[in-house]
């Protein structure tokens, strides 16, 4: 097919039920566009690495001997990738038919590099979940359901389309960042650069939430998550706060933010009863910060010397109401496991 215009980059862990339904919609796409398959298997131990390179000869696979987390594997992966495009996708993510061809004529349509994705679906049941998502100001995505606003304060991870010179720009993912946020992260940082960060409102993909890491969805009207994902978000929010907010929100919205999920963690503690969730959630986060305090201060440092837009540009995709209290009145208080 010639040079790969994109390169599609699939981190993969004990996924061997989720990704075959991944790569058929890779390998089904409607389009002529010239596209290579990576994927990184993270030291599966369910025959993942077997399973894709007996039925699926064409991906490149990148097999690690050890676990390293999400940030690791996809940085792998960009760096083998010869494509003009990447295209992060989650191993229990299916693209629609059209999506590369969507997502390709959006970035040509921009004529400036800028991070892409397309409508999320819930594999279950064909919810739209989001177009993108809004921030409220401790940096909790806010889904956006309205297919007429496309300039978004972030796109999720699961399908993330960005050119590879803007991830060599960036530095691809902070690999101490491990999982979780670092989509976030790299967002943050185009927009705060004065790269746009959109979500096309047509085509889209099915993702099965929660498949591959666990938790992180609302299941009988109740938001389910898990200890593990609860405490790497809590963690890799305030890593993001720390180094992309503007200096006049950080010295307010920081030790706010500090005072707040603090309060959260010894109200949620004392009404579940469970120790565990301070333990394992709330009393890590302070002790991390400061273990990745110099890595977090020259982040800080190279991050705001490349910022090119005004506070009110930056304010633009947020939403001011906390997301948490609305998913408390919503759904009352989250199931941890």
């Amino acid at each position: 097919m010639g040079k790969p215009v994109c390169s599609i980059c699939i981190a993969n862990y004990n996924g061997v039920g989720v990704i075959e339904d991944c790569l058929d919609s890779v390998f089904a796409q409607d389009c002529d566009i010239p596209f290579e398959v990576i994927v990184h298997d993270d030291a599966s131990g369910d025959g993942s690495a077997q399973h894709i390179r007996t039925v699926y000869p064409q991906v490149v696979l990148i097999e690690s001997a050890d676990n390293v987390g999400f940030c690791i594997a996809n940085n792998r992966m960009v760096e083998r990738a010869t494509g003009e495009f990447i295209l992060l996708l989650n191993n229990d993510a299916a693209l629609y038919p059209d999506a590369l061809a969507t997502l390709l004529k959006g970035a040509q349509d921009i004529g400036q590099p800028a991070i892409l994705s397309l409508p999320q679906y819930d594999a279950a049941n064909g919810e739209l979940l989001d177009i993108g998502c809004l921030l409220d100001p401790f940096l909790n995505p806010v889904p956006n359901r309205d297919p007429e606003r496309n300039e978004v304060g972030m796109v999720i991870g699961a399908c993330l389309w960005i050119p590879k010179a803007l991830w060599q720009e960036f530095g691809g993912f902070p690999e101490w960042f491990g999982s979780i946020g670092e989509d976030l992260y790299l967002c943050c940082r185009a927009r705060l650069t004065g790269y746009p960060v959109r979500a096309m409102g047509i085509s889209g993909y099915r993702h099965q939430v929660g498949a591959s890491f666990g938790g992180g969805k609302v299941q009988g009207d109740r938001l389910t998550t898990t200890f593990r994902r609860r405490a790497l978000s809590e963690r890799n929010k305030t890593f993001v706060m720390a180094t992309c907010y503007p200096g006049i929100l950080l010295i307010w919205l920081l030790p706010l933010h500090f005072v707040l999920i603090h309060l959260e963690g010894l109200l949620l503690t004392l009404i579940k009863g469970d120790s565990t969730v301070w333990n394992k959630i709330y009393a890590p986060l302070l002790p991390a910060l400061w273990r990745q305090r110099q890595a977090l201060l020259s982040l800080r440092k190279s991050v705001q010397s490349q910022r090119k837009v005004s506070l009110r540009s930056w304010l633009v995709p947020y939403c001011w109401i906390p997301w948490k209290l609305r998913m408390l009145i919503r759904h009352g208080l989250p199931n941890l496991t």
